[in-house]
This record gives C-alpha cells, sequence and structure tokens, in this order.
C-alpha cells in the first residue's frame, strides 16, 4: 500500500478517535478541520505524502486562519492555493464561533505562521515538489480550540483530564506517521511539538530537533524568523549548504488547482 493512502487511513483514525472527545469551559467551541476540511487534507496526504521523508516537521494544532479554514497544516490561504496548488469546497463546522467563521478559501485574514513557513520552503525549494521530496509537514493534534470570547485556546492549557485523552489520540497517531514515514528527524516547530515528539518517540530515529515557531505571538519569530529557522536546522544538521534553486521563478509549481 502507498504511503499516502496509509497516511490518510491515520488520519482517518485520529479524526474519528478525537470527535468523540468533550472539552469544558472556559473552551466554548471546537472545530475539527479533519472533518469539514477533510477533501483538502486528503489531497495534500495524497500528492504529497507518498515516498520516506527525510525530515518530519511537525506543528502544535490548527490556527484559525490556517489549517481551521483550509485543512493544510500551517495552511497560509495564499501558499496553500498557489505554492501547493490545492484548492478544494470546504465545509462549515457544527458550531462555529461568530468571531471565528470558516470561509474556506474565501478568509480574508492571514495565517502569518503558515505564511512564514510556507515561504521559507518556497524560497529554498522553488517548487512544493522538490521540498516535499523528503520533507512533510504534519500537525500533532487536529483540534483548534475557541474560548467564549473567540480566544485561541492551545491543547496544552486544557485541564488534565482532557489533555491526557486528547494527547493518547494524537500520541498514537504521532507514532503511526513515524512508522509509515521513516524520517530521520522529527522538528519540533516550537516547544509544544518538540516536548511531544520527545515524550512519545523511544527509538534512536527519528533524531529529534526543535526550532523557533513562526508565529507573531513570539517575539523572537518576529525578526527575521526564516534566518533564524533556517541557521537552527543548519547547526541540527537537517540542512547542509544553500539549496536556494538558481532560477526559483522557473521551478515553480506549475500544478493546476484540483477543484471539488
Amino acid at each position: 500500500m502507498a504511503r499516502s493512502d496509509l497516511l490518510i487511513g491515520a488520519a482517518e483514525r485520529l479524526r474519528d478517535a478525537v470527535e468523540t472527545l468533550k472539552f469544558s469551559a472556559p473552551v466554548a467551541h471546537v472545530y475539527n478541520p479533519l472533518v469539514y476540511a477533510w477533501r483538502a487534507h486528503e489531497i495534500y496526504l495524497r500528492r504529497y505524502g507518498n515516498g520516506r521523508k527525510r525530515v518530519l516537521f511537525l506543528g502544535m494544532n490548527p490556527g484559525p486562519f490556517g489549517m481551521a479554514q483550509t485543512g493544510i497544516p500551517f495552511g497560509e490561504i495564499a501558499a496553500v492555493r498557489d505554492w501547493l496548488g490545492i484548492r478544494a469546497t470546504i465545509e462549515r463546522p457544527p458550531d462555529e464561533h461568530p468571531k471565528r467563521p470558516v470561509m474556506g478559501f474565501n478568509c480574508a485574514r492571514t495565517e502569518i505562521s503558515g505564511q512564514r513557513l510556507w515561504g521559507l520552503f518556497a524560497k529554498r525549494f522553488g517548487s512544493a515538489d522538490k521540498f516535499f521530496e523528503e520533507h512533510l509537514v504534519m500537525n500533532y493534534c487536529p483540534l483548534a480550540f475557541v474560548e467564549k470570547s473567540g480566544r485561541n485556546r492551545t491543547p496544552d492549557k486544557l485541564p488534565g483530564n482532557e489533555r491526557t485523552a486528547l494527547f493518547e489520540a494524537c500520541d498514537e497517531h504521532l507514532r503511526e506517521i513515524v512508522r509509515i514515514l521513516e524520517p530521520e528527524w522529527l522538528i519540533g516547530l516550537g516547544d509544544f511539538a518538540a516536548k511531544r515528539a520527545r515524550a512519545v518517540i523511544a527509538d534512536p530515529l527519528p533524531r529529534i530537533g526543535q526550532i523557533l515557531h513562526p508565529s507573531p505571538a513570539c517575539p523572537a519569530s518576529n525578526n527575521d524568523w526564516a534566518g533564524t529557522a533556517t541557521s537552527q536546522l543548519h547547526a541540527l544538521g537537517v540542512w547542509k549548504g544553500h539549496t536556494d534553486p538558481p532560477n526559483a521563478k522557473s521551478r515553480q509549481s506549475k500544478r493546476k488547482h484540483l477543484d471539488f
């Protein structure tokens, strides 16, 4: 079976496992893009999840203007549409916060974290196909949590019993995708993802590293995040040398959008 099919099966199991979980105040709304944005997520895994990946980048959970809108990890709309070449119909979650509606590819807000992350990869590798030859980006947790005020609540802030049940499902999914992809490196985007990776993965491989999270909520990320992240990846030995394509424009992916 193709690795992409195995990843899709793993995502389906994670989607169904977390869909049954209950969360208490201050969480008022729970978004599961693996349900309402499944079409886009499946396209992402099927198109880019084949083959062994040398590097697996791991984020925390969906951002309100990224994966929560598009179903793609760090899914800033322009990056998903124009660089990854993915476009799909996004449904609406059953219980939205009025300040955080899911507009899919019509969302006018920008996910800065995704803009920075995919922007770095686009600059370094030129085409999405070139990047995904050896890399994949995934999230640890598929759920986004919104408080009554509309404020985002991260998984690490959940009560202990709710966190335990959620992390059990997410841990199993992480183990499964590591078995499928056999990466040499598992790179946490930020402290949370790196800590979960170290807690879950006990084998010598993949080697686990951490780079600065691209979120603007992290002050250090607002001063040349791409340069800092590149230096960190060089220091770890994940990236070597300078691989910007000599004619990046001509090597941009020519994929047509896949519309559903």
